[in-house]
């Protein structure tokens, strides 16, 4: 199988490479086609690929090759990994940026920041899948590009089902909560495992064993919480209370003020801390040689250790326990090996993706007239994140239970505001964008959102010409 990815001079790009040589992927893609429109990413990266390791299960690696012309990159792939960063490192400090100066919370993927990133990450991604239509029809599109949810809602009318999006922040939270509550998960299988919600705004809600649901006592158990990142963001009697565990992300939510000042307090934000140590690491790798790939590795690990960091304010280290969990790599190529038919028992896979709301239809003359949804209470049309099951036909989400009210309303809302930030970044729609920053539950103000969305035009004169484009190319 020949495999392209879409941002291959990105950082993640030698996890890829180094899974393929897994015993669970080995010889699954004998070409990896890595597409960049930064040369000087490209070398870095391959500098780092020739100086990893061999496998320790000897088992060889795909040959490599490097393109600019998108094109040239797209011919003949089967399968299509995608991870841009529109606008970089130094973009992802803007959308932080902007939103801290008005007192709100900058975050990369929630709230303001999200949506900013959203609006100039979006038209990029539809023009891959156009040119995905063009030169590589029957290619499938695992989208790990951010925010995961918005960009795969945006894809869908132009590749339907055959777009999936990941992330492997869910999955991660379970595989950790059955840790903490002694349990073994079977690879590939999350029966009796309940989550629903939106990327970065999700909940574990049911966590079976043997027909048995475990969760309640992991809730109430402080000790086992504590083993674990998510069981240390939130009170022990919060989650008792709540009856689930939130996605890490909804610690934004939930503690939204002791975020927004933690990160206020802190010398860097995220985004200057990558923004720095990726400015100075590219150079070195591309001239590193045999070295690359340590000096890569050093700077993934430290990298990882600094995740969520606003939410450890008595200076906690993430230990070998918080980074486990699969990561995007190994999901995404579960995901492609599960579709590409795999040998007979990894022909398919469960794993928790964004895909259509849609549950499939029932046998022919006994299903309902319209789709019912696998989230009651959201749209059917709309992208979820829940446990799916994958074949080579694709992504089919598993029905989940009806989430409660509170939680309901605020999925509603959040999707709400990602449908108009979709519409507003697909059709150069300046309203759609102002309404998108307005509504936002982390915002929810019309003055805020005109103010942020003014902030994020200064840094990006680039959506200024996305309004004059507009739906019909006019002035919108």
């Amino acid at each position: 199988m020949r495999l392209m990815i879409a941002g291959g001079g990105g950082f993640r790009v030698p996890l890829v490479y180094r899974a393929l040589a897994s015993p669970a992927f080995a010889g699954t893609v004998s070409e990896l086609v890595l597409f960049d429109v930064d040369p000087a990413r490209l070398s870095a990266i391959t500098a780092v690929l020739k100086s990893m390791p061999d496998a320790d299960n000897g088992a060889l690696r795909p040959t490599v090759r490097t393109t600019s012309s998108l094109p040239e990159a797209l011919s003949g792939a089967q399968m299509v990994f995608a991870a841009i960063r529109p606008g970089g490192t130094a973009g992802r400090v803007a959308d932080e940026r902007v939103a801290q100066d008005l007192g709100l919370l900058g975050q990369e993927t929630t709230g303001a920041g999200g949506i900013s990133y959203a609006l100039r990450t979006i038209p990029e991604m539809l023009s891959l899948a156009r040119q995905m239509q063009e030169h590589c029809p029957d290619a499938w599109l695992i989208n790990f590009t951010n925010p995961a949810g918005m960009v795969t809602e945006a894809l869908l009318p132009v590749l339907g089902p055959r777009v999936i999006g990941i992330c492997d922040s869910a999955g991660g939270l379970v595989h950790r909560a059955a840790r903490a509550a002694g349990i073994t998960l079977q690879e590939g299988n999350l029966d009796g495992v309940g989550y629903y919600g939106l990327n970065h705004l999700g909940w574990l809600y049911r966590l079976e064993s043997g027909g048995r649901d475990v969760l309640p006592e992991l809730l109430s158990d402080a000790n086992a919480l504590a083993s674990f990142e998510e069981g240390r963001l939130f009170p022990q009697p919060f989650l008792a209370g709540l009856g689930a565990l939130p996605n890490e992300y909804l610690f934004y939510y939930y503690q939204r003020e002791s975020a927004t000042a933690a990160m206020r307090a802190m010398a860097q934000t995220r985004g200057q801390s990558i923004h720095d140590q990726q400015s100075g690491l590219y150079p070195r790798l591309a001239a590193a040689g045999t070295d690359a790939y340590r000096l890569w590795d050093e700077a993934r690990r430290s990298r990882e250790e600094g995740y969520l960091a606003e939410a450890r304010t008595h200076g906690e280290q993430r230990d070998e326990d918080d980074l486990a969990g699969g990561g995007y790599e190994r999901v995404a190529l579960a995901v492609m090996r599960a579709l590409a038919g795999g040998p007979p028992e990894a022909g398919q896979a469960q794993l928790i993706l964004n895909t259509r709301n849609s549950l499939p239809p029932g046998p022919e003359g006994t299903g309902p007239a319209a789709p019912e949804p696998a989230i009651p209470g959201l749209p059917a049309d709309a992208v979820v994140e829940v446990p799916c099951t994958i074949t080579p036909d694709g992504a089919v989400p598993l029905p989940q239970s009806a989430p409660p009210e509170e939680q309901l309303a605020l999925l509603r809302r959040v999707k709400e505001v990602e449908q108009l930030t979709v519409q507003a970044a697909a059709s150069g729609d300046r309203t759609a964008a102002v309404e998108a920053f307005s509504r936002h539950p982390l915002v929810d103000s019309a003055e805020l959102g005109a103010a942020l969305l003014a902030g994020y035009e200064s840094e990006f004169p680039a959506l200024q010409r996305l309004w004059r484009r507009g739906p019909d190319g006019q002035q919108s």
